[in-house]
């Protein structure tokens, strides 16, 4: 029996590539079902997070985890770091990364690909929103990166009704 399902809903994001239960052991109790969380529940909290968790691995595959500032904008995660940074030097040698928010009661992972944005539009519209959340500017400096992180896979649950709600959607992304 098929975990996922295809979406045909306008709503959603048109890179959409399916929707169903996230690929767990059967002990886990996930039962399929007809409704998954909406798109939306996890757009929110990851456009309202103060604070993400970056997952990069270094060049010897240790992982490394570091909360960082970002912008949710435009179905992407934005943030900036320094290039000498760990999570910096982790990224040039690999740009896979996984993000998660704060909250494990209400939870939110996304996986993809970091990309450098280096346009000045979008520098300029990051920069604006940094400003509104966090009153201070986008650091932009040649010692610093923005990278952009468009989602692979999200997860999302909520502690209250897991596994009723557990949800995986999946994403086309053009790297």
């Amino acid at each position: 029996m098929p975990k996922t399902k295809t979406i045909l809903d306008k709503k959603e994001p048109t890179n959409l590539i399916s929707v169903g239960l996230p690929q767990v052991p059967a002990v886990y109790g996930l039962k399929l079902r007809k409704n998954y969380l909406p798109w939306s529940h996890a757009e929110k909290r990851l456009a309202r997070s103060r604070n993400y968790w970056i997952c990069t691995s270094r060049p010897d595959g240790r992982p490394h985890s570091m909360p960082v500032w970002g912008s949710w904008t435009e179905g992407a995660l934005y943030f900036g770091t320094g290039r000498s940074t760990r999570k910096g030097k982790n990224l040039a040698h690999n740009k896979a990364v996984s993000i998660h928010l704060e909250s494990g009661d209400d939870a939110v992972i996304l996986e993809g690909s970091a990309v450098e944005v280096n346009d000045k539009p979008t520098l300029k519209k990051l920069d604006k929103a940094y400003r509104a959340k966090y009153k201070t500017p986008l650091l932009i400096a040649p010692e610093s990166a923005v990278y952009c992180i468009r989602p692979r896979i999200v997860w999302a649950w909520t502690e209250k009704n897991y596994p009723n709600d557990a949800t995986r959607w999946e994403f086309k992304v053009n790297d």
